[in-house]
């Protein structure tokens, strides 16, 4: 069965890494995939091929998820081109990390537009085309920094920290139409960025984690897939941890 099946998603920042699985697995389970990349343009085109291979629409643009006008332009034209919006998966962002004491404005300023802003710019946009269907779920991407903390990434904690907010007043906000809002926080997921780490480093977070190692994007991607599908439809407000015990 095709737990998505009919379903329209967007999935945001999807080239590489945890927004890729998403939008892989969103296709293997029959959505039409609308996807955003910014820099990675051979790789966001590459991708765009790989969805339409499971039979699916799929279609990638380019936009800046943290520019209000872009995102509008962006959900304005997905919802043209497919006919609905049904799942919107905030998964775009970035790490500028350094100390408190060196971290510059600029460094605060990005993080906080590319990660927290970006996911008010997409669910505004997104919200009437929901409340029409009475229907649409909404999943953002946080991060178990953004309930820890940690040092050198006072920026990112903030920004991830400020999706939960976010995420748990829409979801007050837009329940009694059908609408559902959610976060889900990864802990340390090995992708290609993770690859060019020390690797003595990495195992030192492997040893740090109850089950022992790091998780794969396909471990966020299939929460996300339960989240967007029927089957969770009484679920809201929730921020569900994918990190092998790490925040336990």
């Amino acid at each position: 069965m095709s737990l998505l099946k009919g379903k329209t998603a967007l999935v945001t920042g999807a080239s590489k890494g945890i927004g890729k699985a998403i939008a892989t697995r969103y296709a293997e389970e029959g959505a039409n995939v609308a996807f955003t990349y910014l820099s990675s343009v051979e790789k966001g085109e590459a991708l765009e091929a790989e969805l339409a291979a499971f039979g699916v629409k799929a279609k990638g643009y380019r936009s800046d998820a943290s520019d209000y006008a872009a995102s509008e332009e962006l959900v304005n034209g997905i919802v043209e081109e497919f006919g609905s919006l049904d799942i919107i998966v905030n998964n775009a962002g970035i790490t500028k990390d350094n100390l408190l004491m060196r971290m510059t404005e600029e460094m605060w300023d990005t993080v906080i537009n590319v990660n927290l802003k970006s996911c008010f710019n997409t669910v505004k946009a997104a919200a009437r085309t929901m409340m029409k269907q009475r229907a649409g779920s909404i999943i953002n991407i946080t991060s178990v920094v953004g309930v820890k903390g940690n040092a050198g990434q006072a920026n990112y904690a903030a920004s991830k920290a400020g999706i939960i907010g976010f995420t748990k007043s829409v979801a007050l906000e837009l329940g009694s139409r059908g609408i559902r809002s959610n976060a889900v926080a990864p802990g340390f997921i090995e992708t290609e960025m993770t690859e060019v780490l020390d690797e003595k480093t990495v195992q030192g977070w492997r040893d740090a984690i109850p089950m022992k190692r790091g998780g794969s994007p396909d471990e966020v991607a299939n929460l996300c897939v339960y989240l967007g599908s029927d089957i969770s439809t009484y679920i809201t407000g929730q921020v569900i941890h994918v990190d092998g015990g790490m925040a336990t």
